[in-house]
């Protein structure tokens, strides 16, 4: 790879590989959950979020912007960086995608309990955070991906490296 690389022009050659992807969607726990308002502007909140089925699961209330937005235009996106996971490297991967909202009790059933495991809860337990989470308002939120972006802040640091050596 270092014969090609002259500037920062491609960053394609620079993604994660499968494993490291993988390894991010599990490690962290927010995102950055993006939608379009009824006017077209892009908007973003902090989430938190599991990665499990090779999806994103997050919830909020059916009262939020995002969920009417949702409901009238499922496309959406989410971004996840290593931020406060490793502050060595600099990772993220962005997924372009369509929400589905559910509301099932098969889907509550295995989300609340699994979701208050992994996401910062304030409660002092999972059990106390799944009874402030499975309220009658909350909805969860399946993103499909469809499409992928990553970038691997690693690989890019030992390119570089190799390359100016080289010169």
């Amino acid at each position: 790879m270092k014969d090609k690389i002259k500037n920062y022009d491609d960053v394609t050659l620079y993604g994660l590989s499968p494993e490291k992807m993988e390894k991010l969607l599990l490690a962290q726990n927010e995102l950055t959950f993006i939608w379009t308002n009824r006017e077209g502007h892009g908007m973003g909140v902090t989430m938190s979020y599991i990665w499990r089925k090779g999806r994103i699961w997050c919830t909020a209330t059916e009262q939020r912007a995002r969920m009417k937005a949702l409901a009238r235009d499922p496309r959406c996106s989410v971004v996840i960086s290593s931020a406060g996971v490793d502050d060595d490297l600099s990772q993220s991967i962005t997924f372009k995608g369509h929400a589905i909202l559910h509301k099932d009790q098969e889907t509550r059933d295995w989300f609340y309990p699994d979701f208050a495991r992994h996401a910062n809860s304030p409660a002092p337990t999972p059990e106390a955070f799944v009874a402030f989470l499975d309220t009658e308002a909350r909805v969860i939120i399946e993103v499909v991906p469809e499409k992928t972006i990553s970038f691997d802040g690693g690989v890019m640091r030992d390119t570089t490296r190799e390359a100016l050596a080289a010169s």
